[in-house]
């Protein structure tokens, strides 16, 4: 077989390139190669356009969730560090007032141990003298039943004598 030029009548290869030329010279000339080429890109051009200003919402949106999140942040800390000083703060006061109610129960202690003693000197006082009297009484009527005994007590028959003057 011979080789054949490309650019010869007779190569059948030549009128599939001459075909194919007239066929892509056809639909540039009725517009439909390059509008569909271009609508294609022109398209696909809208689409990356669309998604860059998605993304560039989305990079707002999430700059500003950022921002929120972080005045949170600064105002929960804030929170954080006035309620830890108002807890030290309570902690202050709850301290003193412990102070101050174990002093007060300590010396209304101390008082009622003091009164406590008092009535038991009272008591023992009372009880003391409760027992000399009682003591005296039974030392008195020994003594007087003594003399009663005896027949004659002269201070006894005055009183009986008076007695019976004062009853009449």
């Amino acid at each position: 077989m011979e080789h054949q030029s490309l650019f010869s009548f007779s190569n059948p290869e030549f009128w599939v390139l001459a075909a194919l030329v007239i066929f892509f010279g056809l639909l540039v000339v009725l517009k439909v190669l390059p509008g569909a080429l271009f609508g294609a890109l022109d398209g696909y051009a809208a689409k990356i356009q669309a998604e860059l200003a998605e993304a560039q919402q989305l990079r707002e949106e999430a700059q500003a969730l950022l921002a929120e999140v972080k005045a949170q942040r600064e105002e929960s800390e804030r929170q954080a560090s006035a309620m830890l000083e108002a807890a030290k703060a309570d902690a202050i006061r709850l301290e003193a007032e412990a102070k101050e109610k174990l002093e007060e129960q300590i010396t209304r202690r101390a008082e009622m141990a003091e009164r406590k003693i008092a009535q038991a000197e009272a008591q023992a006082a009372a009880d003391v003298k409760a027992a000399a009297v009682d003591l005296a009484a039974q030392a008195a009527e020994a003594v007087l039943l003594a003399r009663v005994a005896t027949g004659s007590d002269p201070l006894a028959d005055t009183a009986i004598g008076q007695i019976g003057g004062k009853l009449q």
